[in-house]
């Protein structure tokens, strides 16, 4: 399951993204990881949750992330929930159809290993193509 929530600078993505996070520690049964670019979420969500900056890491494209979100599934088979914060900034790319493909990626990848994928991406809605409406 994917859901991405999506909308310009300032609507509250990140504050609506700290609350689902901060509120799946309890209601999830497994590991929950969190993906940022930098650590600006550090002191605003719970410390049981992974969180893990992706600067060192240099995902520049979605092949790259999807081999990292691979790898930290590899590495925990117990993970149940993983946010993505800020999705095209991690990547540096803007909305278009490769990002549509991730998330069909991740949609299919969260079904296969019984992950639930919560992403926000920073543009304006009137972006999103039908591909990637369906996730809202």
């Amino acid at each position: 399951m994917v859901r991405v929530i999506m909308g310009v600078k300032g609507t509250g993505k990140t504050k609506q993204m700290i609350d689902l996070i901060n509120s799946a520690v309890t209601t999830e049964n497994g590991h929950v990881v969190c993906i940022e670019k930098g650590s600006k979420l550090t002191y605003d969500i719970n410390s049981k949750i992974r969180l893990v900056d992706s600067t060192p890491y240099d995902l520049v494209n979605y092949d790259m992330m999807k081999g990292f979100i691979s790898g930290l599934y590899a590495g925990n088979f117990d993970t149940t929930h993983v946010f993505i914060d800020s999705l095209t900034k991690i990547v540096g790319k803007d909305v278009d159809t490769e990002t549509e493909t991730f998330l069909a990626w991740l949609d299919s990848f969260g079904e296969k290993n019984d992950i639930k994928f919560t992403v926000t991406i920073s543009a304006d809605v009137s972006l999103a193509g039908e591909d990637l409406r369906k996730y809202f």
